[in-house]
Order: structure tokens, then C-alpha cells, then sequence
């Protein structure tokens, strides 16, 4: 995955450099005023993980969890869900059931709005098609007491219609907003319930422009729609044009349904997003503008004075942050008014309690958080009689979370945190699996068996924790094999003497001047791992003593590094010569020696005294020219090309063009060749035959970007190391992007993301072939993007295979001999 080593536009395809670049964006562009550029906070990409949305019904608290994960962009990999809590007699609040729909499937974004009153509850579903919204009644624990949902959709809803990004219930009347419908107009449909007990479609309020129908509430006669100027989701509004003022519009019930009102604006025709979102509550009606107030966003009051809407209060923070998004998640009940500003804090996010006194001011009267990083606390608020909830998306990893307060004499006092429960993936012991049908424990696969999996959870790491890397070791005393997997806060090591029944043996966190980050990477030699992170801080790189895992008592332990290396500070790769003895970090960043994000060599042939050597950067390639290099692979040359055998080579992949480099004189290393191809995305990595006479390149980033359509492996024929020569492009059977390979005799082992492992042929190498594949994540389509499969080592003798799976965990695979069926 690209690293975000430089903090530019480009780095928005880089996995949480993308949180930090989107959202850094927004804060400065607030600051500076210059909403020409038409960017806004991109919190959208967070909306599908558990706390996403909130509603509240007396006894009963529902978090919507829509699952489509759109993060950096991770696609979709799991079915949307509604979680139901419910308060006990101890008045805490429990889980008690998840409500999920097949016919939403994975990425109808069901449980993106949620609304409840009186018993029912109302789900949308946007992404579903031209969107769908779904009612229930009787939604606790007992099973037995729920009824069916009844699937809603609007007759005159086209694809984009967006029906369902918002959704509000009173007594006998559902409405739906539709914030796309009709190129943007937008439009609201409104359902009765029928004698039957049935909802059906009672009529439509048009829009007429700024994506009206983005919010939408109702309390008895009121309705109210939000009109903010653009839908939050669409991440920017019209080229060259600022984002809009924004406006919410009043409807009163009548006999023939709703009459409009009044439409209520901003104070002033500024960029303000007024109508991200509504609330109506004892005949005050409340409106979101998040870019208001100098883009510190505000509450807009309003009360109804003769006949006519005026601005009764504007609701505020006592310490107004610009870039906060105050205003961005709304709710009232009562004298209460509850307010989120997902991105206050640096992107931590906050929520904030207000009261009216008896004069009609409006006054703060709690704050809620702040949370961690990237938390965006406060994305969705709800109040109810007692309680306030605010919950957190970006919480655990982007698992989510929903934060609980509860009312006291002096204001509200926490009452905890509450999680999506039933979401757990259950580890496969116990004996090995073969694929059938195509299919294996619920992945996909092709002439690939399970031998056994392991969760993320089982590997030491806490909810939503991240694998990344993995590397193998065998002891050369016992010939026993074990994985070495990378997590985004430490390294795991696993016990694969019986590979149908892995042990975790524990774990090494990461180095004291480093924090945890998505990316680490690991290598070994010499009985020793040598680790890295990027965007780490102070990491360096960790030397662990392998032969420590030998007869672990008790396990899982934690163990110490051997050895620590601060030449470097943060680093995205490691590459090892395991025939020279010499370490190269790659992708070095934030501190020590970077030698320019391109190879920092370090002599390690006493592995616990590493030593550095020097540097090479091939000039001219990276984004910036400086030679960075995202991985490399450094060999002692032994291929057709007499001139350079014996020499110690390195292939770089640069970004932007394939590196072929001498090193074999640390202080005087020498470029040989560069080469680029059409349609470059991003040179992530590659691997040499066996024989050294080709070298294949994953590009990470044309498939996400469109310049291909198929995943693309390029085929290098690397015979004259002075001439590099691409003969063929290869594209494989899924749209996934590509992230890691390696190459053991005649097949390939590619890590393709949401694809999974895919195994192929290259006894003809300028004609690679698939005839394998494992896919290791279990839902949703094998597209673009980064979810699944991080990396593969297919080099142990057993002929085991291990990959590692981000949100998954460790996957043992057995390669399997053609079946016939």
C-alpha cells in the first residue's frame, strides 16, 4: 500500500494518510477561506462502521453499522446491520439483537439513517439500487416478538435517487428524503400506515434544488427538510463554486398531506451547509450549518411568531473551532439539544449538551469526548428522556463505537461505551478443509484447501486491529515453521508445527519511539526478524531473536527486541540479501537517515549490531525525484547477464519506474537502468524468477485509478540488466488491486487485496496462468481498493502457505493438485 511518506494530493490514495490528508484539507481550507476549491471534509469515507447512525425509542437504542466500508477506500466487504440495545433493570444498556436485511446485501449502505418513535423503527438504505428504506415493528431480543420488514421504495426513484440517506418517523407517518433524486433537486416521500398495519406511499414533497431531502425530522404537525447546497456525501460541490449557504424548509401537515411553510436561510448568504441537519422539538425547529459562523459551524434556532419562522437563537460552542463541523449531527428532545463536530480536536471529534433557560437563551451545558484520532467522535447524536449517545466511527480501526451519557443532578455523567456484538470472526482449527464446489468455509477458492485460520482477535490483537505483513521462519534445529505476522501495533509470531492447529505464541510490540501505524513490515535472516513501520515516529528497526520462540511456556508472552536500530526513523520496507547479509529500509521518513526514500543499506551479518553502510537513490524516480523506493528485492546475481554475475543487484520499485542498481561498492553503488510503462498507476513491488531472468511488478494503484480494468501484472524481461524490457502485460480474472508477490519455482503467489491469494503459473514466464485462488474475504465484490489480502509467503518446505488479511487475520493454505470432478 502506498505510504503517506509525503503529504500531498497524491498521498490520498494512500490508506490513512487519506483520513489525515481529506480532513487536514477541510480544517485548512476553513482557516483560509478559500472554499473555491470546492473541497469539504471527505467524513463520509467513515460512514459505515458501527456508530454511523443513532436513534432512540424509551427503552431501546438502535446504532446503525452500513458496512460498506468506502475507507481509503477499503471496499465493500461486509452486510450493512442495526444493532439493538436495550436498557436492563440495572439501567445499563445491553446488546440485544442485530437486525439485517439479505435483500440489502453488502453495499446498499443499510443502517446509514436511522429514525424510531412509538415502536417502530425505520432503516435506510440508499446504495440499494435506487435506494429502499425498511420498517419494523418489535425490534428486541426475543426473535420470536419481530415481525417481517417491510421493504419501502418510492415509485418514482431512479438510480442516484439516493432514497434513504435520510429517514424520520412520528406515530402514523414515515418520511424518506431522497437528496438525489431528479440530477440534485431532491425530493421527500412521506408513507402512511394503512388499517392493514401496512406503510404505503402517500405522496412526494419536490425539491427544487440543493440536495433537498439531505436531513429530514418530524415532531406531530412540523416536518422539516434539510436543502444544505450539496449532500455531504458527494465530498464537493460544482467545479469553481463555493459551497452553498444552504437552507431548511418548513411543512405543516394539512388535510391533503404537507403544506409548505417557510423556507429558512442563514443569517447571512455565506458558506454555511445549513440543512446537513434538522430537528424539530416542542415547536422549535433546529438547523445544522457546519460551515457557518466563519466556518465554525452553528445551530440555527427557529420559532414560529405569527404566522411567520424567525431566528430565535443561534447555538454555539463557548470555544468555536473552525474546521469542527459543529452542526454536522443533531438532535432535540425537550430542553435538550445535543450537537456533534466530528472533526473538533484535529479530527478527534467532539459533542456538546445545551439547554434553553428561562429567558430563551440557549446555554452549554456538557461536553461529550473528545475521543482519539480519527475517532470522529460525534458523526451521530441522539438524545432521549435520560440518556445522550454520540457515536464514533473511526473508533477501534473504524469498527466503531457509541459512547453513553447519563443525566445527573449536575448535568450528564458517562455512562460507558457500547459495541456491535455477533460481528466476531470464529478462528478454523481442528483439521484441514478442502475447497469443493468452489468454495471453502464460506471463501471463495480454486485447487486451494484450508488448513486452518486464525482472526485478527487471535493474534493478539484488540477490536478492529489490522494485520499487515507477514514473513515465515523455520528453526534450523527442529525444522519447525512459524509466521511472523505484523500487526499495525506490534508483531505476532505463531506456531505452525501443526499447521491445522496454530499457536500464538505471543507478541513484540512496537519500538519504545514509535507509535502504531497500518503499516509494518518484516523480514528474517540469520535466525533473527528485522522490522519496520512507516508513518511510526521514532520507530527504527527492531532485530527480535527468533530461537526465543522455541518451548514458549504459557503462552502468549511479551517479548523484548534483541536489538534496535535508529539510523532510521520510520521506514516503509525492509529488504533483506540473505546470501550477503545486508539489510535495505526503503521508504524512509521523519527523521535519521532517509537516503531519500530510496535504499538505506545496513550491514547485519551480526544481526543484534546492525551497522550502516550507505545509501542509494536512483535520482529522477518517486513522485518527488529523490529515488524513492516503495520495495526492492537485492540479490547476488547468478542470471544470464555475464557482465554484472556475481555482483550484488537490487530491483527497486519506484513509484513511478522500475530501478535496476548495483550496490555490491556501499559507497559508490551504481544506477544501471531505469525503465517506466504506459498507464502507470504506482511501481509497488516485484519479484525475480528463479533463475533471474525476469521480474514481475504489481502496480497498486491502476486499477483504483481506471487506467486498467483487470488486475495487472507486468512481466519484465530483466536478461540484459542494462535494458529492462516489459514483453507482456498480464491480467488477471478479478478488478482487485495488487499489493504483494513472490515467486517459488514455477508459480507466482500474488496478495491481491479483496481477490485474496491468487497462484499462478509462470513455467512460461513471458505467459503467466492462473490456476488457483483463495479469497480471503468473505463478502462483497473482488473490485479496487484496499481490504484483504496484505501479503503471501509461499517458502516453507511443508508446502504450506501463509497470507495475511487486514480485518481477517492469518490464513494457512495448502496449494491443492487439480481435482477431477
Amino acid at each position: 500500500m502506498p505510504t503517506s511518506h509525503r503529504r500531498t494530493a497524491n498521498s490520498l490514495h494512500c490508506a490513512a494518510g487519506a483520513l489525515v490528508a481529506l480532513a487536514s484539507l477541510a480544517a485548512a481550507e476553513a482557516e483560509a477561506q478559500s472554499a473555491s476549491r470546492g473541497l469539504l471534509p471527505s467524513v463520509s469515507i467513515v460512514r459505515a462502521a458501527f456508530g454511523t447512525s443513532i436513534a432512540v425509542d424509551g427503552g431501546r437504542l438502535f446504532v446503525g453499522r452500513p458496512g460498506d466500508v468506502a475507507l481509503f477506500p477499503m471496499p465493500l466487504n461486509r452486510q450493512g446491520a442495526v444493532h439493538v440495545f436495550e436498557l436492563d433493570a440495572n439501567g445499563a444498556w445491553a446488546w440485544s439483537a442485530r437486525l439485517a436485511e439479505e435483500t440489502a446485501g453488502t453495499g446498499g449502505g443499510y443502517g446509514s439513517a436511522l429514525a424510531a418513535a412509538e415502536g417502530v423503527l425505520v432503516v435506510g438504505a440508499p446504495q440499494e439500487g435506487a435506494g429502499a428504506a425498511y420498517a419494523y415493528r418489535g425490534t428486541g431480543g426475543d426473535a420470536e416478538s419481530r415481525q417481517p420488514a417491510q421493504r419501502l421504495e418510492w415509485s418514482g426513484a431512479e438510480v442516484g435517487a439516493r432514497f434513504g440517506a435520510a429517514v424520520a418517523v412520528d406515530g402514523e407517518v414515515i418520511l424518506v428524503g431522497a437528496p438525489g433524486a431528479g440530477d440534485g433537486d431532491g425530493a421527500v416521500v412521506w408513507f402512511e400506515r394503512t388499517e392493514s398495519g401496512e406503510w404505503e406511499e402517500a405522496g412526494v414533497l419536490e425539491g427544487t434544488g440543493d440536495a433537498f431531502g439531505s436531513s429530514v425530522a418530524i415532531d406531530g404537525e412540523l416536518a422539516v427538510v434539510g436543502a444544505p447546497g450539496m449532500s455531504i456525501l458527494a465530498q464537493q460541490s460544482p467545479p469553481g463554486e463555493p459551497p452553498p449557504p444552504g437552507s431548511a424548509r418548513v411543512f405543516r401537515r394539512a388535510d391533503d398531506g404537507w403544506a409548505p411553510a417557510e423556507e429558512l436561510v442563514p443569517p447571512a448568504p455565506v458558506p454555511a451547509l445549513m440543512g446537513s441537519a434538522v430537528a424539530v422539538s416542542a415547536g422549535t425547529v433546529f438547523v445544522g450549518a457546519p460551515l457557518a459562523e466563519q466556518f465554525a459551524g452553528a445551530v440555527y434556532a427557529f420559532a414560529e411568531e405569527d404566522g411567520e419562522w424567525t431566528l430565535a437563537g443561534t447555538i454555539k460552542p463557548s470555544a468555536p473551532e473552525q474546521g469542527s463541523m459543529f452542526g454536522l449531527a443533531l438532535a432535540a428532545e425537550g430542553a435538550d439539544v445535543l450537537v456533534g463536530a466530528p472533526l473538533a480536536k484535529g479530527q478527534v471529534g467532539e459533542g456538546f449538551a445545551f439547554s434553553r433557560d428561562e429567558a430563551g437563551e440557549w446555554n452549554e451545558t456538557a461536553t461529550f469526548g473528545p475521543g482519539a484520532q480519527f475517532y470522529f467522535y460525534g458523526l451521530a447524536v441522539a438524545v432521549g428522556e435520560d440518556f445522550a449517545f454520540l457515536g464514533a466511527p473511526g473508533a477501534a480501526f473504524f469498527e466503531g463505537a457509541g459512547f453513553v451519557f447519563r443525566r445527573n443532578a449536575d448535568g450528564w455523567e458517562p455512562q460507558g461505551e457500547i459495541i456491535d456484538e455477533g460481528e466476531e470472526a470464529v478462528a478454523l482449527t481442528g483439521g484441514e478443509r478442502e475447497c469443493e464446489d468452489g468454495a471453502v468455509a464460506g471463501f471463495g477458492c480454486r485447487e486451494v484447501d484450508l488448513v486452518s485460520f486464525m482472526p485478527v482477535g487471535a493474534l493478539g490483537g484488540g477490536r478492529g486491529m489490522v494485520a499487515n505483513d507477514l514473513w515465515g521462519w523455520t528453526d534450523p534445529e527442529t525444522g519447525r515453521e512459524y509466521a511472523v505476522v505484523g500487526r499495525a501495533d506490534a508483531t505476532a509470531f505463531v506456531d505452525l508445527g501443526d499447521p491445522a492447529n496454530p499457536v500464538y505464541l505471543g507478541e513484540l510490540p512496537h519500538a519504545a519511539g514509535g507509535t502504531a501505524s497500518l503499516w509494518r513490515d518484516v523480514k528474517v535472516y540469520a535466525d533473527h526478524a528485522f522490522i519496520v513501520s512507516d508513518n511510526a515516529g521514532e520507530h527504527g528497526m527492531q532485530v527480535f531473536d527468533l530461537t526465543q520462540l522455541r518451548g514458549v511456556d504459557a503462552p502468549p508472552v511479551v517479548f523484548e527486541q534483541t536489538a534496535h536500530y535508529d539510523g532510521i526513523h520510520s521506514a516503509h520496507n525492509v529488504v533483506i540479501n540473505e546470501e550477503t547479509g545486508f539489510a535495505y529500509a526503503v521508504g524512509s521518513s521523519g527523521g535519521g537517515e532517509t537516503c531519500g526514500g530510496g535504499l538505506h543499506m545496513i550491514d547485519v551479518r551480526d544481526p543484534a549490531n546492525p551497522t550502516f553502510a550507505g545509501c542509494f537513490a536512483d535520482e529522477g524516480t518517486g513522485r518527488t525525484g529523490t529515488g524513492y523506493s516503495h520495495d526492492a528485492q537485492c540479490v547476488h546475481y547468478q542470471g544470464p547477464d555475464e557482465e554484472h554475475q556475481g555482483r550484488e543487484i537490487c530491483f527497486g520499485s519506484n513509484e513511478t519506474a522500475l530501478s535496476v542498481a548495483d550496490v555490491t561498492d556501499k559507497a559508490n553503488p551504481v544506477s544501471l537502468a531505469t525503465a517506466s510503462y504506459p498507464n502507470i498507476g504506482y511501481v509497488h513491488q516485484g519479484w525475480l524468477t528463479d533463475d533471474q531472468s525476469y521480474f514481475y511488478v504489481n502496480d497498486e494503484l491502476d486499477e483504483l485509478g481506471g487506467e486498467v480494468s483487470k488486475t495487472r501484472t507486468l512481466v519484465w524481461d530483466v536478461r540484459d540488466l542494462d535494458d529492462p524490457v516489459l514483453v507482456k502485460e498480464h491480467f488477471g480474472t478479478t478488478a482487485s488491486s495488487d499489493h504483494n508477490l513472490y515467486v517459488r519455482g514455477d508459480f507466482m503467489y500474488q496478495a491481491n487485496y479483496t481477490s485474496g491469494l491468487r497462484i499462478l503459473d509462470v513455467s512460461n514466464p513471458e505467459a503467466p496462468e492462473e490456476v488457483g485462488y483463495f479469497d480471503t474475504v468473505s463478502q462483497g465484490e473482488d473490485g479496487p481498493g484496499f481490504a484483504g489480502a496484505w501479503s503471501v509467503y509461499p517458502y516453507f518446505e511443508s508446502g504450506i502457505l501463509i497470507v495475511s488479511s487486514m480485518k481477517e487475520g492469518l490464513f494457512v493454505l495448502r496449494k491443492s493438485p487439480p481435482r477431477v470432478s
